[in-house]
């Protein structure tokens, strides 16, 4: 989504994606400043660009994912090795 304006100009874009309706890619420009809403294609760079951040958010979503398997699986590993139960880490800690 982006968002521009100036003093006497504030343009909103969203995207769509009629991919189920085999229409191409569009994006939605209103021009505040006259009420004028536009419905353009994208260009095949925004359309690259929009695949590269889906990547880019998919991949930081699978580290996050990844890290916190790896905090759980450390923790099991210290509480085992302790020989304690996470309840009574817990007391342990409060």
């Amino acid at each position: 989504m982006a968002i521009l304006h100036s003093t006497q100009l504030f343009i909103f874009t969203a995207y769509r994606n009629h991919k189920e309706t085999n229409m191409a890619d569009t994006k939605i420009v209103v021009d505040c400043s006259t009420g004028e809403v536009s419905e353009i294609e994208l260009t095949a760079e925004e359309v690259a660009q929009r695949a590269a951040d889906a990547q880019a958010f998919a991949d930081a979503k699978a580290k996050e994912d990844a890290d916190k398997a790896a905090a759980e699986v450390a923790k099991a590993e210290l509480l085992a090795r302790l020989g304690i139960t996470a309840e009574e880490a817990k007391l342990l800690l409060a």
